[in-house]
């Protein structure tokens, strides 16, 4: 099925007992055991089954197996947040001593959760110099457990070299981990390009309306886990936190994100509420014709502030003459994304005039959102960096990022036009 067909219909063919078409919410804590035996066989995973909606929840499976196929996985697992996806990607196959490489272009809560607090656990993360997989190559060794990227930098709109990354990740014989929020696999299916593990804020594009907070986690199944058995023991070795499985032998090419559920989910909690999962399911269905029409209108808001003589610079990789281009054009074609930065001339002053004067986009973190959306990163999503830091992830003071949205690009162009006007005031 195409990607369109398998938003709809992957996961679930209709209830046998009721009939129902849509996916129903198992709005419920636990689920019945036929007798001890049942239980003990679901908790061996000898059998297919739910046990607590901790662990997996029949509404929430659908949604895992219909975001799996739209990547190219072998399986999916959702958690309560797009962060609560990274803490878990991370933390599955990593422990003190060892450390991370990561490109610096990264959301700002994830690269505080690598420069901060991961430290404090003892895993280090390594920050390239740029987005180049040749800077990667120099910091990984024998400690390293995993390369990072965004495949679509949020908020610097650069276009990571996936296939580039991952040729170095596995050469040195660790995987490629990519959070794919901002492209969707509508435009970039990163597993293609030889990415392991794939991420999601499913709250962005995935949901589609601002209502609901979740994460994906998406298992390729290609890592050779066994290769490097001493390096991924917690796969490979029995697992004392449930009772000594490994997960290698029991679930194959679906050990990395079977370990994610059953020691990060199950011990930690960060699960995604049934309903929440039906929500997710109502917009995934619609994210291929939004997606459509975000990048439609991006690309005319991008020329018009091009030509606007109150924008010093405008940040768009769909633009021929941008150094973010090859990148995007390798990796997106034409259908380059609809998050994009500018600049306001009169600096850091000028461009909050301009925020504080936007009427139709609205002021808030989120993107992806059906709805046109604004941030200044400087004063939100990367306060708690640096000056410095902020520059090295491609945050400038001036900057004002655009969450495009699928309202009527009149619309859109008219609330851009009186903002600008009045920072120019």
């Amino acid at each position: 099925m195409k990607l369109e067909t398998i938003a709809i219909h992957e996961g679930y063919d209709g209830d046998p007992t009721t009939k129902a078409v849509a996916v129903p919410i198992y709005q419920t804590v636990a689920f019945e055991f036929d007798n001890a035996a049942h239980g003990a066989a679901l908790f061996n995973n000898d059998v297919v089954g739910n046990i607590y909606s901790r662990i997996g929840n029949p509404t929430n499976t659908v949604l895992e197996k219909r975001v799996a196929a739209l990547e190219g996985g072998v399986e999916g697992l959702t958690v309560s947040s797009g962060m609560s996806a990274i803490e878990y990607a991370v933390a599955n196959i990593t422990e003190a001593g060892n450390n991370i490489v990561s490109i610096p272009q990264l959301y700002g809560a994830t690269y505080t959760l690598f420069h901060h607090i991961f430290p404090k656990r003892g895993v280090q993360c390594r920050f390239t110099a740029s987005d180049c997989p040749e800077e990667v190559d120099k910091l990984i060794d024998e400690n390293t457990r995993l390369v990072y990227c965004e495949s679509v930098g949020n908020p610097a709109g650069n276009v990571a070299d996936v296939e580039g990354l991952a040729r170095v990740a596995h050469k040195h014989g660790v995987p490629l981990i990519v959070d794919n929020t901002v492209a969707t696999p509508i435009l970039l299916r990163p597993i293609e390009y030889g990415a392991d593990v794939v991420l999601h804020s499913m709250t962005k594009f995935i949901g589609g309306s601002g209502t609901t907070i979740g994460g994906m986690i998406v298992d390729s199944g290609n890592f050779p886990w066994t290769k490097y058995a001493d390096r991924y023991y917690m796969l490979t070795k029995p697992e004392p936190g449930y009772h000594d499985l490994v997960y290698t032998d029991h679930f194959g090419p679906a050990a990395y994100v079977a370990r994610c559920r059953t020691v990060c989910q199950r011990n930690t909690g960060a699960a995604l509420s049934p309903f929440n999962a039906f929500l997710f399911l109502q917009g995934i269905q619609t994210m291929a014709l939004r997606v459509e029409r975000h990048v439609e209108n991006a690309r005319k808001v991008a020329e018009y502030l091009r030509d606007h003589p109150m924008v010093a610079w405008v940040s768009y990789a769909g633009f021929p003459d941008s150094p973010l281009y090859p990148m995007a054009n390798r990796y997106l074609g034409k259908n380059c994304v609809s998050l994009l930065t500018f600049g306001v001339k009169g600096g850091f002053e000028a461009s909050r005039k301009c925020f504080d004067a936007f009427r139709l986009f609205k002021r808030m973190v989120n993107m992806g959102d059906a709805k046109s959306l604004t941030c200044h990163p400087a004063s939100t999503t990367h306060r708690q960096l640096t000056p410095d830091e902020q520059r090295k992830v491609g945050v400038l003071p001036e900057m004002i990022r655009l969450s495009v949205g699928i309202e009527h690009i009149d619309d859109i162009l008219a609330d851009l036009d009186q903002a600008l006007e009045k920072a120019g005031n």
